[in-house]
């Protein structure tokens, strides 16, 4: 399904009220989280770090020889950069200025100081795919002395985020006029600042927004959706509400789909989707006033939310669309919902309304993997190391295998030998050797794991996904790896004891 772009989904700018100034441990997470990008740049960068380990103030105007500022590059459709014009330097900068009291991040003092030197709000600006909050760059330049101010020469660590401009025609801008004097659309490849520019160019920023946070929601087939109660913490987006589990793009996500699995596997581990589709975008506004787009992605899933072990929030818990009104919403949420009710009717009659675990006699569904389980003549096992940062058994050794998508089962194992290690296999000479039944967690998805023998293949297998698999090798059934997916482990041993069938997980 195409995303279908909407509007109106906002949520509640409450981290305004825990506006803190930034503290030297955030500001050192934040200069950390950019020389992990830039660590050439680490050196240069001494006098800032040795600043953050001192009791004074690294963002206040009267700490020398140096302290911490902010600079906003805000980046139009067409890669132009926006500058001001100062009266007193007559320089032309991307507007910025020091951190005050109130400013509850870098971040946000980077927006108001857009805001008040042009006018510009947060909520005419959303983040960049690119950079995703962290600094673009991390400027160090000299301060000359200025005697009507009472100020000593000293120096500046600036650090600059990057905004794209959410619509696409640029906002008014309105000066400050005391300190400002005009303002101008730069391209990327004028800038004057050499690091600036040079980092512009190489993240490839091109203006064009796009959604950084991904959400899921969960329904069950059977007209409830399953919603998550957030805390009420400092930091925290939407607190107190009843929201869609999700969260925010980092720069490892491969994909906006792996961003969400992701933050299921974090937030609560054991929740399986199936039929994991995208179905819309929506926006909200962050705590710091930024717009942000977020694909919304539908998935069922029909278990007990009691059971499941949940890491962030308080709760989840199933509603029907007609008990929205009773709860506490991100403004638009409701109306999501609802619309993919309306679109997407209850296959359960009446009577099996009720889920499974709660006395009804509903089907609970559940997830089809396939495997395949493959011996060299010399009746070694074919297994492939997982690279670490995937969703499932980071770093373990597992059979090729896939999840069944609208396809049949040996023509998903066909599919996933050829696109995963390049091995071509006829149907025909493909036979059922083993079925695993596994429920990972109490009350989560059940998952059935068909193994698959093939006689006869054409091929040696090769990584040719090498985001999810690092290495092919055969092992002696007898001497398997320590590290392998449990039932896996429980297949291999079946098979070899001549058994078709195992359970895993399941109380007895």
């Amino acid at each position: 399904m195409t995303p279908t772009p909407r509007s109106g989904y906002k949520t509640l700018n409450e981290g305004e009220k825990y506006a803190v100034p930034p503290s030297h441990t955030r500001i050192r997470k934040t200069v950390e989280a950019y020389l992990a990008h830039h660590p050439a740049e680490r050196d240069a960068l001494a006098d800032l770090l040795t600043a953050l380990d001192q009791p004074d103030d690294a963002t206040s105007r009267s700490t020398l020889p140096g302290h911490v500022t902010n600079s906003a590059i805000v980046i139009d459709r067409d890669a132009n950069v926006l500058h001001i014009s100062h009266r007193v330097t007559g320089l032309l900068l991307a507007p910025g200025g020091h951190v005050e009291a109130n400013d509850r991040s870098l971040l946000g003092a980077a927006l108001r100081e857009l805001e008040e030197e042009a006018g510009i709000p947060a909520g005419a600006l959303t983040l960049t795919p690119q950079a995703l909050g962290t600094p673009i760059d991390v400027d160090v330049h000299d301060i000359d002395e200025n005697p009507e101010k009472g100020e000593r020469a000293h120096r500046h660590y600036d650090i600059r985020y990057a905004f794209y401009l959410a619509n696409e025609d640029r906002p008014e801008i309105v000066l400050q006029d005391q300190e400002v004097s005009g303002a101008q659309w730069v391209h990327i490849t004028a800038i004057t600042s050499p690091t600036l520019r040079a980092k512009l160019m190489e993240a490839g920023l091109d203006g064009q927004p796009e959604p950084v946070n991904a959400s899921a929601l969960i329904h069950d087939g059977a007209g409830s959706y399953l919603l998550h109660l957030r805390d009420e913490r400092p930091e925290i987006w939407q607190p107190w509400t009843m929201a869609l589990v999700g969260g925010g793009r980092r720069r490892g996500d491969r994909s906006l789909e792996d961003t969400l699995l992701r933050e299921l596997s974090e937030e609560v581990p054991g929740l399986h989707l199936e039929g994991l589709e995208p179905y819309a975008v929506e926006e909200a506004v962050s705590v710091d006033g930024l717009r942000v787009p977020i694909h919304v992605f539908s998935g069922r899933w029909n278990g007990n939310p009691d059971q499941l072990q949940l890491r962030e929030g308080v709760l989840l818990h199933w509603f029907a669309p007609d008990e929205l009104d009773r709860l506490r919403l991100s403004p638009g949420l409701a109306d999501l919902i609802r619309r993919h009710a309306a679109e997407h009717p209850a296959t359960a009659l009446p009577d099996e309304a009720a889920p499974a675990w709660d006395g009804g006699s509903r089907p609970v569904l559940n997830g089809i993997g396939v495997h395949l389980h493959l011996e060299d003549p010399d009746g070694r096992v074919l297994l492939g190391l997982r690279h670490p940062d995937v969703i499932y058994a980071g770093n373990t050794w597992h059979f090729l295998a896939g999840k069944c998508e609208q396809e049949s089962a040996v023509t998903c194992l066909v599919r996933e030998a050829r696109e995963e290690a390049g091995l071509v296999i006829d149907p025909a000479d493909v036979k059922l050797v083993h079925v695993v039944h596994v429920v990972d967690t109490p009350g989560g998805q059940p998952l059935m794991h068909m193994v698959f023998q093939a006689d006869r293949w054409e091929g040696i297998p090769e990584l040719r996904e090498p985001h999810k698999c690092l290495a092919w090798q055969w092992w002696e059934p007898a001497n398997l790896p320590e590290r392998l997916v449990p039932y896996t482990r429980a297949a291999i041993e079946g098979i070899t004891a001549g058994r078709h069938y195992t359970e895993l997980g399941w109380d007895r």
